[in-house]
């Protein structure tokens, strides 16, 4: 099974909100979570994985954009 991760997300509309994610074979989560608005993919935006210097916080997805 693999190991999760819960990585809050910074900016947009999720702002605040956490994902749960899969690490890989090399422990690391996904570049990029695609936050799924109300109307599905239509709605969608684009958070990035970047480091967080905050104490028990490894990782952040930081806003970049809509989806499309």
């Amino acid at each position: 099974m693999a190991s999760t991760v819960q990585i809050p997300l910074v900016g947009g509309t999720a702002d605040g909100e956490t994902v749960t994610v899969e690490l890989d074979n090399n422990g690391r989560p996904p570049l990029t979570h695609h936050h799924l608005g109300s109307k599905g993919l239509a709605e969608a935006e684009i958070y990035e994985l970047e480091s967080d210097e905050q104490p028990g916080r490894e990782w952040v997805y930081a806003w970049r954009g809509p989806a499309v």
